[in-house]
């Protein structure tokens, strides 16, 4: 498997809820984060505010069990499909994409 990162070292991550499809949450992981995942079949990505790693819910206790990762035709997106444990948002919600656009 070849993957494309990008000038960085980095790919998105979408991660979807494996049972039901809903998506999650986006993040990036590098060639790090992405071992760590394979290894430990939990979420390792790579924050670029904070410059480290991080394993989701290591310290909320949100775990995302991966159950399948694939990467799309360009080799450069992955797609994480995973068993949520509670939100995957920061802010508490179950998804990150809980905000509709709107020209208001």
């Amino acid at each position: 498997m070849k993957l494309n990162y990008d000038k960085q070292g980095l790919i998105p991550a979408i991660v979807q809820q494996h049972d039901t499809g809903e998506v999650l949450m986006m993040a990036y992981m590098n060639a790090e984060s992405l071992a760590l995942t394979l290894e430990t079949k939990t979420t390792w990505f790579w924050s670029r505010s904070r410059g480290e790693l991080w394993n989701k819910g290591a310290t909320s206790g949100n775990v995302q069990q991966v159950r399948q990762m694939l990467y799309d035709c360009d080799a450069d997106c992955l797609l994480v499909k995973v068993h949520s444990f509670g939100p995957a948002c920061h802010t508490g919600q179950r998804s990150c994409f809980y905000r509709e656009v709107s020209n208001g």
